[in-house]
């Protein structure tokens, strides 16, 4: 689905308006992750995609306080792996990159990393510069030289096991030329060049207006012809074959372009690294440059923005990564993406199509969201159909009919939206959209309070809508990730009566039986097999990892990273429950122990004491909990690290390092940073100018460390 925004800018946005864009972005930005890296069937363009995540951030970076639970900014990109592969673990997570658009984007990311760093102003940054290709990301295993294992992105985290598919391409070599580390992970993209495409894409049609022939003439036929969009899908849905055989008979290509882990150094720079890889028998990007400075970046983007149309290879836009890895490895990583790294992404177009309808969908918050179904169009190769309306209002000032042409837009600073209706194509006989004051679900009524733009559903729990898109939320990737739980079998379930909390998904063994009985679930082997698949995939999340079982609970503004800072913080669900009940009185030590917590705050910590105040919550959460007990959080730097598992505060202006580097680091090691001293702090670094933090510190009798000592406990 594709997202179309008010035409009002982020700083003009009143809160109401942006709670209703966040809650609108994350749902289309999700529904785009599924389509595009788990069925291979993008429904927008990337600069589509990639202007919904930056609104999304733009709005969130305006309003902290009301960043939502399931955030795109705290997922990583991708989707679960696909059912019919093994999964496979990445042992460095597969993430993505944030994008630059214009010359004053790449020069805000220089900075941010001279602040991080900090560099002075004369520092010399130099980039490797990579033309992004559209294709699909792989992640190659070698062990002692030898290839082992190969697996898409999926997730981030985990993805589909291809490595048999992967033997059948040449540019994947099955022995690296020595001097090389025991062991490896290689990143690249595989690809289809634009001619390979063209003739690929024609044999896929004759093979399947042969088979509609055969069809015709009441002859059996197999599944039916996919006839790829661009050559983004035609790699991915080779490379995706359950039969090798089919892959290898597919013209794929692959450029390799980054390192995962490694168990030893293999370069010092990221130009060198490219050039290792090439002597290992992999073919990387013939124009990828060395920049001498950043100043230059600008100019390369320019030249391949001309070069673009006359590539052998579909490109978005220009990958700029710093050339020097220490530095690489102190920058790290913020959420989803490397602080050294961005996407300079090339500007796209304009489309005008025909609005057929405009539906009403409801959220899990009972927000009704209106949802313009148009004429298909082809959008920069891909066939964009449907956009978010936002609100009554937006309608209304819009004056969007259905039956009107209308304009669609998408360009790098603009999410992908109806820019506006062309007159003079307007039926005669239009009318004004009027908006429903009743719930399409459940037919509760749906009110506007005073001052908001939201129109909400008053069903709540009774109304299905809500209910159906709580334990899609429960089951989904970055919650209990339970597989064969797609939307179709939620509804299902839930119609039928047997899954109506999250905790009743833990039960439905006990209703095999009455499940057996339904069509495809229980006549033939194959049948059989769903849903036993399905029992099997449930209890192997019986145990979910604590931030798992927190974020699934959707509580909101709890995104995955800000559950990940609880289950590290609290360790235990039983110690997390406890305090968090303690936390529901305003003023307690627990509620300001929660507010601390850097990455929560106050705004946050309300949310949570709001959920705990009300007994159903509780209930509901108990009753999970003793079905799908949580394993303990495991403190990230390990038992060996001095600062694991400690609450750790830094006050004053550090000298050899940036303050948001400093905290980094004491992240990685597994410490709690929290930005108050409270009895329980553990650590307080104390650098240049410190204040009260210090003075309390002094008061409260705790260890204090100064920048050297802390560096040097830290193993800097």
């Amino acid at each position: 689905m594709t997202t179309a925004p008010r035409d009002i800018p982020v700083d003009q946005l009143t809160e109401a308006q942006a709670a209703e864009d966040l809650a609108a972005l994350a749902e289309a930005i999700g529904n785009a992750d599924i389509a595009y890296h788990q069925n291979d069937a993008p429904i927008m363009t990337d600069a589509e995609y990639d202007a919904l995540r930056r609104r999304n951030t733009a709005i969130e970076a305006r309003f902290p306080a009301m960043k939502r639970g399931d955030s795109p900014s705290d997922a990583p990109p991708g989707a679960e792996p696909a059912a019919g592969f093994a999964k496979s673990r990445h042992f460095t997570p597969m993430l993505s990159l944030d994008n630059a658009f214009a010359p004053d984007d790449f020069t805000e990311f220089s900075k941010s990393i001279r602040r991080f760093l900090k560099l002075p102003e004369d520092e010399v940054l130099r980039f490797v510069a990579e033309p992004k290709i559209d294709g699909l990301s792989v992640n190659l295993l070698y062990e002692d030289g030898r290839f082992v294992r190969g697996a898409t992105r999926g997730d981030g985290t985990e993805g589909e096991d291809i490595t048999r598919n992967l033997q059948t391409l040449d540019e994947v070599p099955r022995q690296l030329q020595a001097p090389f580390p025991s062991s490896i992970e290689i990143r690249g993209e595989v690809f289809m060049t634009k001619a390979d495409f063209l003739t690929f894409r024609d044999e896929q049609q004759r093979l399947h207006e042969e088979r509609e022939a055969r069809r015709e003439r009441g002859e059996k036929v197999g599944e039916a012809i996919r006839i790829p969009a661009n050559p983004r899908n035609a790699a991915a849905g080779s490379l995706r074959q359950l039969d090798p055989a089919i892959t290898a008979r597919r013209p794929l290509k692959l450029f390799a372009y980054a390192q995962g882990v490694s168990s030893a150094p293999v370069a010092e720079t990221h130009s060198e690294y490219l050039k290792t890889l090439e002597g290992w028998g992999f073919q990387v990007n013939p124009l990828s440059r060395l920049l001498p400075d950043e100043h230059a970046a600008e100019a390369f983007q320019a030249e391949m923005a001309a070069q673009r149309a006359g590539l052998a290879y579909d490109i978005d836009g220009v990958v700029y990564k710093l050339d020097r890895l220490d530095w690489q490895s102190r920058l790290g990583f913020v959420g989803r993406a490397p602080r050294w790294a961005i996407a300079w992404k090339f500007p796209a177009e304009q489309a005008m199509t025909v609005l057929q309808e405009i539906q009403i969908q409801v959220g899990r918050t009972g927000a009704l969201t209106p949802r313009a179904v148009m004429q298909p169009v082809n959008v920069g190769g891909v066939m964009v159909q449907h956009a978010t309306l936002h609100n009554e209002d937006e309608v209304a000032r819009k004056d969007v009919r259905i039956g009107d042409t209308v304009i669609l837009q998408r360009a790098g600073d603009v999410i992908p939206q109806i820019i506006g209706v062309v007159a003079e194509k307007r039926p005669a006989n239009s009318r004004a959209f009027e908006f429903p004051t009743r719930c399409p679900a459940c037919g509760s009524h749906a009110v506007r309070p005073d001052g908001e733009v939201v129109r909400r559903c008053t069903g709540g729990l009774i109304c299905p809508a809500q209910t159906v898109e709580r334990l899609k939320h429960f089951v989904g990737r970055n919650a209990l990730d339970i597989e064969g739980l797609g939307e179709e079998n939620i509804v299902a379930l839930h119609e039928a009566g047997l899954v109506k909390s999250p905790a009743d998904i833990f039960r439905l063994k006990d209703h095999a039986g009455t499940i057996r009985q339904w069509e495809g679930w229980g006549k033939g082997a194959k049948s059989s097999k769903k849903l036993d698949n399905l029992l099997a995939a449930i209890e192997d999340r019986r145990n979910p990892p604590l931030e798992r079982f927190i974020f699934a609970l959707g509580i909101r503004r709890i995104g995955a990273q800000n559950a990940k800072l609880l289950a590290r913080h609290y360790h235990s669900f039983a110690h997390w429950r406890a305090r968090m009940l303690a936390a529901t009185t305003l003023g307690s030590e627990a509620r300001e122990e929660l507010g601390s917590i850097q990455g929560i705050g106050p705004a946050i910590a309300a949310e949570l004491a709001e959920f705990f105040a009300e007994a159903r919550n509780r209930e509901a959460l108990d009753d999970l909990a003793a079905l799908a007990p949580p394993q303990d959080a495991e403190a990230v730097g390990g038992s060996d690290s001095p600062f694991a598992g400690k609450v750790v505060v830094f006050t004053g202006t550090l000298e050899q390092s940036s303050r948001d580097e400093a905290e980094a680091v004491a992240d990685r090691l597994g410490a709690k940073v929290t930005k108050s001293v409270s009895k329980k702090t553990d650590f307080v670094i104390v650098g240049a100018d410190a204040g009260s933090k210090a003075k309390k510190a002094a008061e409260l009798g705790l260890r204090t460390l100064s920048e050297a000592e802390w560096r040097e406990m830290a193993g800097l």
